[in-house]
């Protein structure tokens, strides 16, 4: 009988895929990017500076991230509630390799996408 490994066990092992697995998703990076051009945003604004983002989804990075130990959430007790957002200095320290990986992206972006419409894929083999 064959033992399959978990998800989960590859990401516990592997230092790689557990820390890109959180930062490759769709929104951590850009949570990440746009906390780091200011010192503290509550939620709404970070919502607004993201646009592009729901309620739920920013809530779910937001809690990842702060599972993490990339973000520190803080709640204070006013009416109407509020809640701000800052990055911690594990959050901090990812800002350099970030940012050179969206410079990257930023001087190679035309290439990537003149490479996606120059391929041809390979022939599909039908079925005999």
């Amino acid at each position: 009988m064959a033992v399959h490994k978990s998800k989960v066990d590859w990401a516990e092992r592997c230092p790689i895929r557990d820390v890109l697995e959180r930062m490759g998703d769709r929104w951590s990076m850009l949570v990440l990017f746009t906390l780091s051009d200011h010192q503290t945003l509550r939620f709404s604004v970070l919502k607004n500076t993201i646009g592009d983002i729901s309620q739920r989804m920013l809530s779910q990075t937001l809690r990842r991230l702060e599972q993490d130990g990339l973000v520190l959430r803080t709640a204070h007790a006013t009416v109407p509630p509020r809640v701000d957002y800052t990055l911690t200095p594990l959050g901090q320290s990812f800002l350099k390799p970030m940012h050179n990986l969206l410079q990257w992206a930023e001087q190679n972006h035309q290439r990537v996408r003149d490479a996606r419409v120059a391929y041809v894929p390979p022939p599909r083999h039908e079925a005999l």
